[in-house]
């Protein structure tokens, strides 16, 4: 009966001990934040790279390529991101309800000193939204017109059908005499026409050029339709939409 007794005290005080553990570790999932860093050609995780978060500290980027760092209240901070090979930037981290509302970053390798990388990025849903670059009464850049120009002015990098992208374009040279426009489509629609709305994608368009992020857009959560027409280029200036 001693024994028994003893035996019901050990399972009594395992259990109780393996419950706390738990409850430690989703105490401590709770207080972090995580942020990953994506190459904007290739989609693989960004290893090794060093991210400053304002007022928290220095941090380096895992094989996956994540950042985790103390939970903070709402509000918005900077983010800084250097690695070799890569383009320096400055991003913005939005906390909203405890949550960061759009934890993908999306980073670009460097470019030759004329080139202009976009890259696309969304959320799970919808899966295939589609990039779109042209010169006006030229080329056309998509996944269905061309992937890569005979001159190499333009090209695809890459195309997404699952879901987060990236999809990325990459222009050899923006010519000032001509203009240019980006828009976003939502290719989903067509395979299931009640799918989930373009607006509620979280798509956000990263713009590098002259080896350093120009633009970041992101689209307005009161949009109608399948189309985002994103920016247009004129004599050389990046114009945002209005929508």
């Amino acid at each position: 009966m001693k024994n028994q007794k003893i035996v019901f005290t050990f399972l009594f005080f395992a259990i109780t001990f393996s419950l706390n553990a738990q409850q430690d570790t989703t105490n401590q999932t709770i207080k972090t934040f995580t942020i990953y860093f994506v190459n904007a050609t290739t989609a693989e995780p960004v290893a090794g790279a060093k991210v400053m978060i304002e007022n928290i500290g220095s941090f380096s980027t895992d094989s996956s390529g994540i950042v985790i760092f103390p939970k903070q209240p709402d509000g918005a901070l900077k983010a800084i991101f250097r690695k070799e090979g890569y383009i320096s930037a400055i991003y913005t981290i939005e906390i909203t309800n405890e949550t960061i509302f759009r934890d993908y970053i999306i980073v670009s390798p460097v470019l030759e000193s004329d080139q202009l990388r976009i890259a696309l990025s969304w959320d799970k849903q919808p899966e295939d939204l589609d990039a779109h670059f042209i010169e006006n009464n030229s080329y056309h850049i998509s996944f269905r017109n061309t992937r890569v120009l005979n001159d190499g002015t333009a090209q695809l990098d890459r195309d997404d059908m699952d879901g987060y992208g990236p999809e990325s374009i990459t222009v050899s040279q923006i010519d000032n005499d001509r203009d240019y426009s980006f828009y976003v489509y939502k290719y989903s629609n067509k395979k299931n026409p009640s799918n989930y709305p373009l607006c509620s994608s979280k798509a956000t368009v990263w713009v590098y050029g002259n080896n350093r992020l120009l633009n970041i857009f992101h689209i307005p959560t009161s949009m109608k339709g399948d189309t985002w027409n994103v920016f247009k280029i004129i004599n050389g200036v990046i114009v945002e939409y209005k929508q």
